[in-house]
């Protein structure tokens, strides 16, 4: 099957890392999973940069962090100082990047409005990554939780669960320059790559 042909089904994830990304890329329709329930210490409600000291997590507080609460009703924690202390860490890493005056003013700025759900925010992060990257991609919120059966026949390709923390992902990234460390740290946010790479992001993201 031509995966252009084919519709992406994945979940949503806060500024998603390199790999995320290079599979979007092979599809122009993607689906996401919006009636998944809400899972503890995954990409949903993290992502990785790279800071001066190491690789480093950004974590947003969420309320009720149930596993058994669909993800569209995670609310946020804003009693807690989450995004100025997100806005400064990627300032800090990423603030001598040879592209940071070119993007920043645009991902910073998703942090100056406290959106009230989990869900709504990361749809803002995508919808914004896609318009630095300049990709056109049809984006619809699947209408039930998709359940695919091997058996039959389907144009969806199902990456749910598949970028994960804990699970060890195969990639053949090559090493960009990057602004801290002398080993190159791969799959990490998309937001390194944009801002380390510029321009170079799309044929970097063609696999």
């Amino acid at each position: 099957m031509d995966p252009k042909k084919s519709s992406l089904l994945i979940e949503l994830h806060y500024f998603p890392c390199v790999h995320f990304f290079s599979l979007l890329n092979q599809h122009d329709t993607i689906v996401i999973e919006a009636h998944e329930t809400f899972q503890k210490q995954s990409y949903r409600s993290r992502t990785q940069i790279l800071s001066a000291q190491k690789v480093e997590n950004l974590l947003i507080p969420v309320l009720s962090a149930n596993s058994h609460l669909y993800i569209r009703d995670i609310r946020i924690d804003h009693s807690q100082k989450w995004r100025i202390i997100h806005q400064r860490a990627i300032r800090s890493a990423y603030g001598k990047s040879p592209f940071f005056e070119y993007y920043s003013e645009d991902i910073l700025a998703l942090y100056d409005k406290p959106v009230p759900f989990l869900f709504d925010f990361n749809l803002e992060v995508l919808t914004l990554c896609l318009k630095l990257l300049k990709w056109k991609k049809e984006i619809t919120l699947s209408s039930d939780y998709q359940i695919i059966e091997p058996t039959k026949t389907t144009d969806l390709v199902d990456f749910r669960g598949v970028i994960h923390p804990k699970k060890q992902l195969q990639t053949d990234f090559k090493p960009y320059q990057q602004v801290f460390g002398r080993q190159f740290e791969p799959n990490l946010s998309i937001i390194d790559l944009l801002f380390c790479e510029g321009n170079n992001c799309n044929p970097y993201l063609t696999r």
